[in-house]
């Protein structure tokens, strides 16, 4: 299931009814501080967890009278079939309990006085409302068996023993059920369809916040992730070796039970007839991990610095993890401000962590930030706009260049300074890209391979973080304001299947608009580099694909950062090594690609 939107009324700074929709794979809200950003972080925590953030009375916004707060939350992509009694499937849109759209929308009330009460779960369902068939899930087999009795329908039902079948016959005796938006109090259902809210409870993503200010002491759940998430992850993906051997367990204590009453039954019958035995709770799993240093110290005892790169380094790997489809249940990170306490050039590496890990089916990624760096790497579609109106209420904008404007003028993204002065621009993604264009530019000219450099013809390499960010759009704009030619060269990311996908299909628009557009035939600058230039510096050999993570095996093996790679090593590159590297072959023909995209681009100024 993908959380689709929340609804929150009468939540702190959230007097009215208000709506934030997420992208499938991350949304970005941003705004100035105490626009309300946090609060959806935490809204969010709230209604999956109520643990690291819990509700009370404070929450209730101070502007309004009524004693209730809601948090709602929408989702789609449901699961077709579910098992709630004795193995026979049914499913959410067969129980009538999706809203008209075909969604799971879930409302949770907390009814402020004195103290915090609840929550009342409620689903909003489009539900029949005819007369005996309105409100079925509260009742019970017997009543379900007598109802089917007198509208005749039991021979339709292959097992009564099994409430849903029982809920199935009926409704389908039925031509016309008056269906009709309604909300069906879940909190109170009878025991045999409390069974179906537990479902959707075990289908509903794993949630996890990360917060910019914890607190430090040994309770701290910062102590526990981002390494607990992964205990969570895995306990989720193996839900039901757990509720088998669940099952076994109780299974096996029950007949010990009823042998020790039978033996009972010998010596004293009346005492043995008013024993009845049962598990008073359902065991539970827990696993509590850490991360601990030599000298035996804890995360949270560290600084915050060091505990934000953990989180850092946590969301690199998840993000470099594989994972066949749908392998595992939804997760969804949830990450304020994710450039507290670090680098400048570790919060870039976050961010492209967290936009790769997004582009899973299994993720979703939520973040705050109001860091112009990081704004400026945004997707625009993920992009969601936080501002208080002249009544001080937050209002939630999206899409549009005119909510993109905004965005831009109150981060203060800005265009690079070297538009303004040049003829033309090459939008890339990245400091290393404008290496590698302008030192291939540089070799090949000087070799009579091309006429000019991209310096002598004033065209602009212009790092803007990828293709259909904030920072892309901002420079855009001021490229139109200024009629100035623009094409762009970005990673192809071949090997990286929904990547590289993505990226085709952004290039694909752009040479419909007429543009001067580029994808790298290989994964990126690194794989176009000579291996002989490491046997030439260190006396290594270094074995990479075109389509490998030429950058991270290189790196690695000569013990050096992966963003120095292309900057250390591409101006080493002769023209010859230059047009070795980037030859193909089409139609049996070679073709230098990089004095193609040169050529290509050349043309920006004429």
């Amino acid at each position: 299931m993908r959380l689709k939107e929340l609804v929150i009324c009468n939540f702190r700074g959230y007097k009215d009814r208000t709506s934030i929709s997420f992208e499938d794979g991350l949304t970005a809200i941003t705004g100035r501080n105490d626009a309300g950003k946090s609060t959806i972080l935490e809204a969010l925590e709230i209604f999956f967890n109520n643990k690291n953030v819990k509700i009370d009375i404070g929450d209730k916004n101070v502007k309004t009278e009524t004693t209730d707060i809601e948090i709602t939350c929408i989702f789609d992509e449901l699961p077709t079939e579910l098992i709630v009694d004795e193995n026979y499937p049914t499913s959410f849109k067969k129980e009538y309990l999706v809203n008209s759209s075909g969604e799971i929308e879930i409302r949770k009330l907390y009814k402020i006085q004195k103290t915090v009460s609840g929550p009342s779960v409620h689903l909003k369902c489009l539900h029949p409302s005819a007369e005996k068939l309105n409100n079925l899930h509260n009742s019970k087999l017997g009543d379900l068996k007598q109802l089917g009795q007198e509208l005749g329908i039991q021979d339709r039902v292959a097992d009564k023993r099994v409430a849903s079948l029982w809920r199935e016959a009926l409704w389908g005796s039925v031509e016309n059920l008056l269906l009709q938006d309604q909300y069906l109090d879940v909190s109170s259902l009878e025991k045999e369809s409390k069974a179906i809210y537990k479902k959707i409870e075990a289908e509903l993503p794993t949630f996890a916040l990360f917060k910019s200010d914890r607190e430090s002491n040994d309770a701290d759940p910062e102590a526990k992730n981002p390494m607990q998430v992964a205990v969570d992850q895995a306990k989720r993906a193996l839900q039901a070796e757990i509720d088998a051997l669940q099952d076994k367990i109780e299974k096996s204590v029950l007949e010990v039970a009823e042998r020790t009453k039978e033996k009972l039954r010998e010596m004293d019958p009346a005492l043995a007839s008013e024993l009845h035995p049962r598990f008073k709770e359902k065991p539970k799993w827990t696993f509590s991990f850490t991360l601990d240093g030599e000298d035996g110290v804890p995360i949270n005892k560290r600084g915050s610095g060091v505990r934000r790169l953990i989180l850092l380094n946590f969301f690199r790997a998840e993000a470099e993890k594989v994972k066949a489809e749908n392998s595992s249940p939804r997760v969804i990170y949830a990450i304020e401000e994710p450039e507290t306490s670090q680098h400048p050039s570790y919060q870039i590496m976050l961010i492209e962590a967290l936009i790769s890990l997004s582009c899973r089916p299994d993720c979703q990624i939520i973040i705050t930030t109001h860091v112009p760096a990081l704004a400026g790497l945004l997707p625009l579609d993920s992009i969601r706009f936080i501002e208080k109106d002249n009544t001080g209420n937050p209002c939630i904008q999206f899409g549009g260049d005119d909510v993109l404007e905004k965005v831009a003028q109150s981060l203060g993204v800005l265009p690079e300074r070297e538009i303004a002065a040049s003829k033309a621009v090459i939008l890339v993604e990245g400091h290393s890209d404008v290496t590698f264009l302008n030192h291939a530019a540089t070799a090949l000219k000087n070799n009579g391979d091309i006429e000019k450099t991209l310096h002598e013809l004033g065209i602009a390499c212009i790092p803007i973080g990828g293709c259909g960010n904030l920072k892309h759009w901002v420079s855009k704009k001021l490229i139109e304001q200024l009629d100035l030619n623009w094409g762009i060269l970005i990673d192809s990311d071949v090997g990286d299947v929904m990547q590289h996908t993505r990226n085709i299909e952004n290039i694909a628009k752009l040479k419909e608009e007429g543009r001067i557009a580029f994808s790298t035939r290989k994964r990126e600058p690194e794989n176009y580099l000579d291996p002989q230039l490491f046997i030439d510096s260190h006396q290594t050999n270094i074995a990479y694909t075109d389509t490998c993570d030429a950058k991270k095996i290189i790196a690695t093996a000569l013990t050096i950062r992966k963003d120095d790679v292309l900057e250390r090593f591409w101006p080493r590159m002769t023209a010859d090594q230059v047009k070795a590297r980037s030859t193909y072959n089409e139609n049996g023909v070679d073709v230098i690609e990089i004095k193609e995209i040169l050529n290509a681009f050349a043309s920006l100024t004429q």
